[in-house]
């Protein structure tokens, strides 16, 4: 009875961990997936650089094409978007 008393406390600071940081950060990372996925032409974003872009196209293997000036598009990666701004209505 006494080993187990031992481990008692290591397994509240497990639990209390699991709450307070792994639970969160699982939360957070399903978040920015669903709005990655959400993206679409027109989107106004921002990429983890800090480039503030709108999306001209969606590419299939996890690519995007931004306008960051007139003329100017750049190729990120999909996980690189930080932050959506403005987002469009979806066409009828």
């Amino acid at each position: 009875m006494q080993q187990i008393g031992q481990f008692v406390p290591l397994i509240l600071i497990f639990g209390i961990m699991y709450f307070l940081l792994i639970r969160p950060q699982q939360k957070k990372v399903k978040e920015h997936q669903a709005m990655v996925q959400a993206l679409r032409r027109g989107d106004q974003v921002v990429t983890q650089g800090g480039i503030i872009g709108k999306v001209v196209k969606v590419k299939e293997d996890n690519e995007l094409e931004l306008e960051v000036a007139d003329g100017v598009k750049i190729r990120v990666v999909q996980s690189t978007i930080a932050q959506v701004i403005s987002k469009t209505e979806p066409a009828k």
